[in-house]
């Protein structure tokens, strides 16, 4: 008898834990089914690249998508950016490498992450099938190390462009990130742009004195599109350690406090440059995203806000679409650079 109510209970356990997950995901994951009649089309392009909508997940933020299968339907999703991928394993900085501020976060986590052999072996056939654009940040602290890592990836038929990150430090010219001087910043483009023949997108980094002299830089060298803003550097203290609260003392600025900087940075590249511009930095809603069409983006990356909500970017596909339904407009490149 008691095996028996030990059996109930337990089946009841098991029931409750299905419900309970079943719940979660219908919380999590937006209805996006709607009338074709009234739907608005907000699939985009960037070069070859075709987007079923416009929002895609920053670098670094959403892992390699398979992290988050469980709450979001990764298909629903515009594009993954996975997180950075160097030649070789990196360890990252040491712990604590990450900080939160008013309005957003701070992090100093510094590519962490297996090499890309590792990824073309171990997560390239776990990610190739899924019915999005998967896209892959690559990085690198030389010349060669960037354009080795491209050329590798290059040959992944189901990895239809990278990002390059040209925020990392160049050891051959004493640590300066490469993306801060046009020339540094071109001679990355041009590096993997001899190797790679797919879509190549190119993120720029707000810690600049021109980003626009940058962005036209890099689309010389052959650029398909640029990406910005990258994390603008920032500093938090722990008053009572006295002391930083970072490991490596700064690190990178991200969330809501930069969206004002990062709308600005777009609407002025997409002024200087004829390529399609990807808009991230502080996107949280959808309305956030509309701000950055406006100034000139053809697309946009969600970054932050997935740590907090990791359907968010599901959410955001859909009220745009709502947004652009509700003010009469038939597609989203009637409001891309209206501003």
């Amino acid at each position: 008898m008691a095996r028996n109510k030990r059996s109930v209970r337990s089946i009841r356990k098991k029931r409750s834990a299905r419900q309970n997950s079943s719940a979660r995901q219908n919380f999590l994951i937006p209805n996006l089914k709607k009338n074709p009649k009234t739907m608005s089309q907000i699939a985009v392009n960037i070069k070859n690249l075709k987007l079923k909508n416009p929002v895609l997940t920053a670098s670094g933020t959403f892992g390699y998508g398979l992290e988050y299968a469980d709450l979001v339907n990764l298909a629903d999703i515009g594009g993954i950016i996975v997180k950075g991928t160097t030649l070789k394993p990196r360890e990252g900085n040491d712990y604590p490498r990450m900080a939160e501020t008013t309005g957003g976060m701070l992090n100093c986590v510094g590519l962490q992450n297996k090499g890309v052999d590792y990824f073309c072996k171990n997560i390239y056939p776990q990610i190739k099938d899924i019915d999005t654009n998967m896209i892959v940040n690559v990085s690198g602290s030389t010349l060669e190390d960037y354009a080795e890592c491209a050329a590798r990836i290059n040959e992944l038929e189901k990895i239809p462009a990278i990002e390059l990150n040209i925020s990392c430090p160049n050891v051959k010219q004493g640590g300066m990130a490469f993306g801060v001087t046009t020339k540094g910043a071109a001679s990355v483009v041009d590096a993997v742009r001899k190797v790679y023949d797919k879509t190549l997108i190119v993120k720029l980094s707000p810690n600049v004195t021109d980003i626009c002299e940058i962005a036209r830089a890099v689309e010389d060298m052959g650029a398909d599109s640029v990406s910005l803003i990258n994390t603008l550097m920032g500093m938090a203290i722990d008053i009572e350690k006295r002391k930083p609260k970072l490991s490596i003392s700064t690190g990178g600025l991200s969330g809501p406090a930069i969206k004002p900087v990062a709308v600005r940075m777009v609407w002025q590249v997409a002024k200087a440059v004829k390529i399609p511009v990807i808009g991230l930095g502080g996107i949280m809603t959808a309305e956030d995203a509309i701000e950055f069409f406006l100034a000139g983006a053809s697309a946009i990356q969600v970054g932050t806000a997935n740590f907090i909500d990791p359907a968010i970017s599901v959410k955001i596909a859909d009220g745009i679409n709502q947004w652009l339904d509700s003010h009469g407009y038939k597609s989203i490149n009637e409001i891309i650079g209206a501003v």
